[in-house]
């Protein structure tokens, strides 16, 4: 018997429901519809979901969580190299894709499937990431793709899916929001205008504290540890944690402009209140407790490595060998970091740590020197100072 069974990597927004409803009834095939949790929806949420799977028609529905395996495998990277794509976002959702790609494919793989397919149109970078993970892990596999190859607009998937009789609320569908542990990304016609801004009601989380607040946060070995004096085994909680007095004050909003894997540019607003805590405080702690020199290529290699992610290269190689001089920069990276909340916006203050290296006796930066005298730093700077001279001296003509 010809093999009809597709699976679809849903997340019950407007264009994985179209797919689901055009592939089990404009091409015949067993739908079975899989999203991939990488930790941004609720128990409550992922049941709504599920029942909006099965009244698309899909023959099975199911919710994987990847979001342990998100977290060890790229989050806790993402930290040690404190990656922010063009200084400004937190690579939220183009993370969590390639591990979203991961356990549909081994999902597909499992039931034996004849196909994946994604709603991913084609104008974005998820339809690489997409396809590229599916191929390299399973090339036998065919991939489909309704909404991209259809080159369709949300208003004809609206009108179809009502008019095969499917009750949803459109309106919330007219922002794409794609929600995960390290973030969420909203898209919607305000981001396709360079000169427009989202409105307040697009973000999910809304401003609810108004007073500045003081908070500690802990790190170990460069992973955070504990969030008010409250000590998580595992970095998902305090993850979590964070973000649910964070987001309280509206932290972490921002527009990312970049460049797409394709070669256009792309915008997008998103909401990271921790993330962006995290990575900001764990940089500052950096600063205490690692050296130039550590600090200048860790910057170099976690630039690398974000560029990488985003451009959907997880597999590749050379990212297992980032991960390693990664992990092993982060040996003295704990303390306490404190910053202070306010609304849209938050302050570092300080640290304290064990590893501080301004905690010396060599000196106090402005104050008085313990490790060297007068003499020394008069000599030391002729000699810093030749290769200068010499070349002042060869190249008076360019002055």
């Amino acid at each position: 018997m010809e093999n009809k069974k597709v699976v679809l990597a849903f997340s019950g927004g407007l264009d994985t429901s179209f797919c689901a409803m055009y592939l089990a009834k404009e091409k015949g095939l067993e739908v079975y519809s899989a999203i991939a949790n990488t930790g941004g929806f609720s128990d409550e949420e992922l049941k709504i979901i599920e029942e909006k799977a099965y009244r698309l028609g899909v023959k099975k529905h199911v919710a994987i969580d990847v979001t342990e395996k998100y977290y060890q495998q790229s989050i806790r990277y993402m930290v040690f190299g404190n990656v922010l794509r063009n200084n400004t976002y937190p690579i939220s959702v183009s993370s969590e894709r390639i591990f979203q790609a991961i356990a549909i494919i081994e999902y597909a793989k499992q039931i034996g499937a004849a196909y994946v397919a994604h709603g991913s149109t084609g104008a974005g970078n998820d339809q690489v990431r997409f396809d590229l993970t599916f191929d390299v892990l399973a090339p036998g596999i065919k991939i489909l793709t309704p909404t991209r190859d259809l080159e369709l607009t949300r208003e004809y998937e609206i009108n179809y899916l009502k008019e095969h009789g499917f009750e949803a609320d459109f309106k919330k569908m007219e922002y794409s929001i794609n929600a995960g542990l390290w973030g969420t990304s909203i898209g919607g016609k305000e981001t396709l205008k360079s000169e427009q801004t989202l409105p307040e009601k697009a973000y999910p989380s809304q401003l609810t504290e108004t007073e500045s607040r003081d908070i500690v946060i802990e790190f170990d070995k460069g992973e955070i540890a504990a969030v008010e004096g409250v000590a998580y085994k595992n970095p998902v909680d305090a993850i979590r944690a964070l973000q649910a007095i964070a987001s309280k004050y509206a932290i972490g909003r921002d527009m990312h402009i970049g460049d797409t894997i394709i070669g256009i540019k792309g915008r997008v607003g998103f909401e990271a209140a921790a993330p962006m805590i995290i990575i900001k405080a764990h940089q500052m702690l950096e600063k205490h407790t690692l050296t130039k020199w550590q600090q200048y290529w860790k910057e170099q290699l976690g630039n690398w490595y974000g560029m990488f992610l985003h451009e959907a290269l997880y597999l590749e190689p050379v990212m297992r060998d980032i991960e390693k001089f990664l992990e092993n920069s982060q040996r003295n990276v704990s303390g306490k970091v404190f910053v202070r909340l306010k609304p849209y916006q938050f302050q570092l203050i300080g640290v304290d740590s064990p590893k501080d290296l301004m905690k010396s006796d060599f000196g106090e930066y402005g104050e008085m020197n313990k490790g060297w005298t007068a003499d020394d730093v008069k000599g030391f700077t002729k000699i810093l100072g030749t290769q200068l001279k010499i070349f002042n001296a060869v190249n008076k003509d360019l002055k």
